[in-house]
């Protein structure tokens, strides 16, 4: 198995992140046209994953969604942080941190639309880690 950890400056807002481009970095220094299973993992807890489509307004729609279901409000009984920070907790309930893809002749095979996406709400960490990992088939 491979595995690479990269940073990604989310910023204070919540925010989808496409980390697509930096998975296909990865499995050209590993894959190496091998067929196998690319493993994504966001080692927080309150951020996700999600294989969504970008740049048309989903990833916009997403973050409407998640304010829609779980509301930034001071109900929530995990209270440290931002107003409504106990909602970033839960996120991962309905958001998982991880992902697992084939891997085809060395490149994911994701549909035609279809990005690899960190999902961060959370304005309190600015800074996230997302962790690659290849095992070959």
């Amino acid at each position: 198995m491979r595995t690479e950890v990269i940073t990604v400056r989310t910023g204070n807002a919540p925010v989808v992140v496409d980390v697509t481009r930096e998975a296909e970095r990865f499995l050209d220094a590993v894959a190496s046209e091998k067929d196998g299973l690319l493993h994504v993992f966001v080692p927080h807890a309150t951020a996700g994953l999600a294989i969504i489509e970008t740049g048309a307004g989903s990833d916009d729609d997403l973050l409407t969604a998640i304010d829609a279901l779980l509301p930034a409000e001071d109900t929530w009984r995990h209270r440290h942080g931002s107003h409504g920070h106990g909602r970033d907790h839960v996120l991962p309930a309905w958001i998982p941190p991880y992902a697992s893809l084939p891997v085809l002749g060395g490149r994911i095979a994701l549909g035609t639309w279809q990005s690899i996406c960190l999902v961060d709400p959370n304005g309190d960490n600015p800074v996230r880690q997302v962790r690659f990992s290849f095992l070959a088939g």
